[in-house]
């Protein structure tokens, strides 16, 4: 499985590595688990693509997965999973569907850039 990123995504990464300086490290089981085929987290329906959100424990903030991150990620093919963002709890308490939609629908409309 290949994973893309928006620029959403690799925005959001660079932020919050400021502040969290394990976010990377966070991250990596996650990012793992994703490449090797799996579909963790919950289905967000009112997203009209096959999108998820995961919680990902923030070690930096001690409060757990519940105070940690969010990785919200767009399975577009059988072989290919796109982050399409992520945010800390503590700094935003949620994402609309609306918001998710214009990302995806603005990625798919840029050339493929894979990393």
């Amino acid at each position: 499985m290949s994973l893309e990123y928006t620029p959403e995504f690799k925005r959001a990464v660079r932020k919050l590595s400021r502040q969290y300086r394990s976010l990377r490290r966070d991250l990596a089981p996650l990012l793992t688990a994703l490449e090797a085929g799996e579909t963790l987290g919950d289905p967000l329906q009112q997203v009209r693509y096959p999108v998820f959100k995961v919680r990902v424990k923030n070690s930096d903030a001690q409060r757990g997965k519940s105070g940690g991150y969010r990785v919200i990620y767009y399975l577009k093919q059988s072989d290919k999973t796109v982050l399409v963002t992520l945010y800390s709890k503590s700094h935003q308490s949620d994402i609309s569907a609306d918001d998710i939609r214009r990302i995806v629908m603005k990625y798919d409309a840029t050339p493929a850039e894979s990393e």
